[in-house]
């Protein structure tokens, strides 16, 4: 029944109808006592709002007709911006939680579930899908020859040949919740019914073009995307169990007809201006049971359901994997987000949780920052608590420093450059620490990892350190060049917000020299790294004169080899070592690397040096990496573009021949394999 024909029923406008669903008035008590006769309930449930009340219109697949002018879409073109990749889809789907966050006192909480269906499971989930009724449309498009079709016919083929379905559920909670009308402006119809559309709540969210869900279809094998949203502002004067289904297909024929591409799933509309169309309908608890829709409790927010949730990168075959990607990609772009300070809350907190069949694969996993990025961790904790130091003089400090950024004007307008002065944060580096040292991570806003890249040109020697940049209102300030700083450098980032960088957005909004404010800012942050890691004691030549006897560099040769190696290989530059209570070596090695673009891979080689015959081979206990370096199986994988490099290895005492104590120590570098050095 349309507002109109209830409307009509009741003797009242269509307006009056509209003003009570929405919440705007209130039916008289005369009137209520006539709703609840016309719709066929007790008159508790219209004065209390006891029970749903169905609406009675059926719910079920609404696609889009194929346009008149016969142009034709085959696939939807937001979905190619990104990969559909479980990291990207981790960063993309989170950030706009985050963007949503609905009490600012508390951190939005975003839940990711794995499940696994087979069996009588899977085919009871089918049903509810009403499966039947979108096969033909399937079995259409996955005939097609364009990407999506190919896509679509291996979702199909697996699911016919494994008998099996993997759901990925991306729940958050503290949020605002899809509100607004299903056709108008507002958050529900920017993410079920537009394209391009951010409709953002915050002046400073990560996300800014409106591309980011289009991640949750493009991670769908079958382009299938379930609905239920708690509502943060009534919407037809209800906020719970709001659903709706969105397919999208590339164009196709179906008996004789031809489709544009998206479904919804809903209840029909009776309006005469969508007659026919699939609109959100409230359910009841035992639909969203079904549809694997229900949520833990009232609190506002949405849950997406990915049906067909697949990794296309090809590293995460089984829900166990993609359960450890899920972590692993939270912690690298959120752990800024989910580090609290003393005083301060965490923005987010968010777990992984993997099931098969209603049980449990692997229990909820909350992402700890703390464990899983401990230096970065450390840092932001430093500054957020007010305790961070000038210069670093002890290991576990925190340094911090100011970078300033230069906002010109908006474009057409005159006056001075605004500056705002970001902030630096140096810390050591964990050797447990998954983070790749001496790297810069920049963030803005509500602390998401923005740009990753190794410092250059640093200092020879320079100890492993990580470093932090917040800019904008990450700083925590709320001043007005914070803000500028953030409009600024969001007009910077392209759509995957991956980079500070040229935009048409930046040039087109800012006055002329916008991207080389950019660049300068890039260039002080750097300097400003290098300035904060560079202030190191004077290290002495060689250590105390009784090692430095003890000592020798890489000659890259045999014993009667006094020369360098040749140009055009790495070069042990540098060598401090020690020996410690166990009697192993304990070296620190500085290397010089020839420019080169590809990265070097080399086998350190620890010998004892002997006055005559071949120099026997020690083993290493431990290689741990430092600058530009990374340790893989043995070996040193020397970051490409890198000038220099460090690591450091304790000696295996059980493969000493003879005591260290009475040997003098030769480390080399040979390329893996022993093909040269």
């Amino acid at each position: 029944m349309s507002q109109s024909a209830f409307g009509a029923e009741l003797g009242v406008t269509r307006a009056a109808v509209s003003a009570w669903i929405t919440g705007r008035a209130e039916p008289r008590d005369e009137t209520k006592r006539e709703i609840a006769r016309i719709l066929g309930v007790d008159q508790a449930t219209v004065y209390l709002r006891t029970e749903d009340v169905p609406s009675g219109r059926p719910v079920g697949w609404y696609h889009r007709p194929a346009h008149a002018d016969g142009g034709r879409e085959f696939g939807n073109a937001a979905a190619f911006a990104f990969d559909a990749d479980v990291a990207v889809l981790a960063r993309e789907a989170t950030q706009n939680s985050l963007d949503e966050r609905l009490d600012e006192s508390r951190p939005v909480r975003v839940r990711y579930v794995l499940h696994e269906l087979t069996g009588e499971p899977l085919h009871n989930f089918l049903g509810a899908l009403r499966w039947d009724d979108l096969l033909p449309h399937y079995e259409a498009a996955a005939a097609q020859p364009q990407k999506v079709g190919r896509v679509i016919a291996e979702g199909l083929r697996e699911l016919r040949e494994t008998d099996r379905l993997v759901l990925l559920r991306v729940d958050d909670y503290n949020a605002s919740g899809l509100t607004g009308p299903d056709y108008g402006d507002g958050r529900f119809a920017a993410v079920v019914r537009r394209q391009l559309d951010s409709h953002k709540s915050s002046g400073f969210a990560g996300g800014s073009y409106g591309l980011g869900k289009a991640t949750l279809w493009a991670t769908s094998r079958l382009g299938l995307v379930l609905i239920n949203s708690t509502l943060s502002a009534p919407h037809e004067g209800r906020t719970e169990r709001r659903l709706i289904g969105r397919l999208d297909l590339p164009w196709r024929e179906v008996g004789g007809h031809h489709f544009a591409g998206p479904a919804w799933l809903g209840e029909e509309d009776s309006e005469p201006e969508y007659k026919g169309v699939s609109r959100s309908w409230w359910a009841d608890t035992a639909t969203t049971d079904q549809l694997h829709l229900t949520r833990a409790n009232s609190e506002p927010g949405t849950s997406f359901l990915i049906v067909g949730a697949h990794d296309a990168a090809g590293d995460a075959e089984s829900v166990q994997d993609m359960h450890d990607k899920l972590v692993e990609s939270l912690a690298e772009s959120f752990w800024a987000a989910m580090t609290r300070g003393r005083d301060r809350t965490a923005l987010l907190e968010a777990s992984v949780t993997t099931l098969r069949n209603g049980q449990i694969v692997k229990p909820e996993e909350p992402v700890d920052p703390h464990t899983r990025r401990p230096a970065r961790t450390r840092a932001l904790r430093a500054y957020l608590n007010g305790e961070t130091v000038a210069s670093l003089n002890e290991l576990g400090q925190v340094a911090m420093t100011r970078v300033p950024l230069r906002i010109p004007v908006l474009r057409g307008r005159k006056g001075p450059d605004v500056e705002h002065r970001a902030v630096l944060l140096i810390t050591s580096a964990e050797d447990n620490d998954p983070s790749r040292p001496n790297h810069l991570v920049c963030m803005r806003g509500n602390r998401m990892s923005v740009s990753e890249r190794r410092v250059p040109d640093l200092p020879l020697g320079t100890d492993p350190f990580q470093a932090v940049l917040l800019a904008g209102h990450a700083t925590g300030e709320d001043s007005e060049d914070a803000r500028l700083a953030e409009l600024f450098l969001r007009a910077s980032e392209p759509p995957e917000h991956d980079d500070w960088t040229r935009t048409d957005e930046l040039t087109s909004r800012y006055a002329r020299g916008a991207r080389q404010r950019i660049l300068d800012f890039r260039r002080d942050m750097y300097a400003a790294v290098r300035d904060l890691v560079g202030r190191r004691e004077q290290r002495t030549d060689g250590g105390p004169g009784v090692l430095r006897e003890l000592l020798r560099l890489d000659a890259g040769g045999g014993p009667a080899t006094t020369g360098r190696r040749a140009a055009g290989h790495p070069t042990v530059h540098h060598m401090d070592g020690k020996l410690d209570d166990g009697g192993a070596w304990r070296v620190r090695v500085e290397v010089k690397l020839p420019r080169r673009e590809d990265a070097w891979l080399m086998t350190p080689v620890a010998k004892f040096d002997v006055r005559s015959g071949k120099r026997p081979t020690v083993g290493w206990a431990e290689l741990i990496a430092g600058e530009n370096c990374r340790v893989e199986q043995g070996m040193l994988r020397f970051e490409p573009g890198a000038r220099t490099a460090s690591f450091s290895g304790t000696t295996d005492v059980a493969s000493h021949p003879v005591p260290a104590a009475v040997s003098r120590l030769v480390v080399e570098l040979q390329k893996a394999g022993g093909a040269g050095r």
